[in-house]
């Protein structure tokens, strides 16, 4: 159920954001629904989850440099008394720095709260573009969609689940099994998978790289494989200014779709229930928070 909980008063920097929609992430978010998240500054319970929110500016402090009524997107906000904001975007009011917020397109309506994931991909690969993606959840599926969308050939993508095989625009899904590659320059796991190094290193090329896109708690590996491809590991971490700002940019001259990837919406307050089916339903791609008709 929802709780309330008090927002810190802005400051002549911040905004004050009524959300509109937020998503539920399966990566990090599920790792706190089950009380697994690794240790973070500002980790600790209770908290206000997510990183993926849309709404409204309604207050806009004289330095924050943004304007009253823009619809902004929101990676977070730490502006709440009592509770922890880990990533503090799950909630029906939001305050903070007017410079962490971006306006958005009024055109993508919902589907801007893909942008934090699809930035996150952006990172990951713009300089390291996979011959291989693993998973074909909504991080995966960017993940080829940006690939092709900078003008570099379609990868393949991994999915064991029939479920999430179909859906692809513009490139192969594929299981393991009836990949007969063992020579790929380049593989990015996606699928958060923390045993998944050892198959991956043997369909890498010698001197081939894994960049690993996903959230993991602990990772191990053979090393003799690795050794003998002289293999590479590259950890991508969270996006920054300037790839949201060349997303935006592949987005706006229709190179890149966000169609299709959001499957699942319920009001916010029905959010238990919203996140159980986000965690426990292979047919959820993402699951979309309806924040409009709360008080």
């Amino acid at each position: 159920m929802l709780q309330r909980v008090d927002l810190l008063p802005p400051g002549e920097a911040d905004v004050v954001v009524h959300v509109e929609w937020s998503g539920i992430s399966t990566g990090t978010e599920k790792l706190l629904w089950l009380g697994k998240m690794p240790n973070f500054p500002g980790m600790g319970y209770p908290l206000v989850p997510g990183y993926e929110s849309v709404g409204r500016i309604v207050e806009a402090g004289p330095s924050s440099g943004q304007t009253i009524g823009s619809r902004v997107f929101i990676p977070g906000s730490r502006g709440f008394r009592d509770v922890r904001g880990l990533f503090g975007g799950a909630a029906g009011c939001l305050v903070t720095p007017g410079a962490r917020v971006i306006p958005v397109d009024e055109a993508l309506g919902d589907k801007a709260i893909l942008l934090a994931l699809a930035a996150t991909a952006y990172h990951a690969i713009v300089d390291h573009p996979p011959e291989l993606i693993i998973g074909h959840g909504v991080l995966g599926r960017l993940l080829a969609r940006i690939t092709i969308a900078m003008g570099h050939p379609a990868p393949n993508v991994w999915e064991l689940s029939a479920e999430r095989a179909e859906g692809a625009e513009g490139y192969t899904v594929l299981t393991p099994e009836s990949d007969t590659r063992r020579d790929y320059a380049r593989i990015c796991d996606a699928s958060g998978d923390s045993n998944i190094l050892d198959s991956l290193v043997s369909r890498l090329r010698a001197g081939g790289e894994i960049t690993l896109a996903g959230f993991y708690d602990r990772l191990s590996f053979a090393f003799a494989p690795a050794f003998m491809r002289e293999a590479s590991l590259r950890i991508a971490a969270e996006w920054q200014a300037q790839d949201m700002a060349s997303l935006n940019a592949l987005i706006t001259a229709g190179k890149l779709s966000l169609d299709h990837l959001i499957t699942h919406r319920q009001s916010a307050g029905d959010a238990p229930d919203a996140y159980r089916t986000a965690f426990g339903d292979a047919r959820c791609l993402k699951m979309v928070l309806d924040w409009r008709t709360q008080a």
